[in-house]
């Protein structure tokens, strides 16, 4: 059993990793999104190869305890939970690294009208991950809520968003370009924050063992 209990912490520690990582990849991408900033984006490229190297890690030892030592209950829950949450950890880098190629790109071109409302997005899918680590590492079922609710926001924002684009679009045929760049970005914070709200969900799972999807999408008391 203790050798189990030094395995847990071991792989506590290395999700724990993959967060500082990804948590730094995120803000660094808001950052340069909103200053337009190529050599900071292209940090956040360069970076994202050890996120994925740690996920690895991560998977790998979620396998050999699940192999080895049999767990059950809460334990069990735990090491599925690392598992989910180091995909979700992965792809957030990922998207991170996809924004911050689409940043660079932009960094040519003037910002436009509505960029205030993209970095607006990227700045609450960077507070939900916060929290949402936060619920993770405490574990804090009401934090876990707390992501789900902001979740809402961001969808709303990203379909004002692409409404406002397309209208831009439909005047200025010369922006195209820098405009659909633009909205993946936008889409890509809003799936940054569906993957926040997915590692919130696994706070829930791991807690409680049972799932907080459906709660978020179909009951209003939350």
């Amino acid at each position: 059993m203790p050798h189990f209990l030094e395995e847990l912490d071991r792989l506590n520690m290395k999700v724990m990793q993959m967060v500082v990582q990804t948590e730094q990849a995120l803000s660094k991408t808001v950052t340069a999104f909103s200053r337009l900033d190529a050599d900071l984006a292209q940090q956040v490229v360069d970076n994202d190869e050890k996120i994925n190297e740690l996920e690895v890690q991560v998977y790998e030892l979620c396998l050999k305890l699940l192999a080895l030592e049999q767990p059950v209950a809460r334990d069990l829950r735990f090491i599925l939970g690392c598992l989910r949450m180091s995909t979700n950890l992965e792809r957030i880098g990922d998207e991170s690294a996809n924004i911050a190629d689409a940043t660079i790109y932009l960094s040519l071109n003037p910002p436009m009208e509505f960029y205030d409302k993209i970095l607006l997005m990227g700045q609450k899918s960077y507070d939900m991950l916060q929290e949402a680590i936060i619920a993770f590492s405490s574990p804090d079922v009401d934090k876990a809520v707390h992501v789900c609710r902001m979740d809402f926001e961001v969808d709303e924002l990203n379909s004002l968003v692409l409404k406002e684009i397309i209208q831009y679009m439909s005047k200025e045929s010369k922006s195209i370009e820098p405009c659909v760049q633009t909205i993946n970005i936008a889409r890509r914070f809003e799936r940054i924050a569906d993957m926040a709200t997915n590692i919130a969900e696994t706070t829930m799972f791991i807690v409680k063992g049972i799932s907080l999807k459906h709660i978020c999408q179909f009951d209003d008391r939350i």
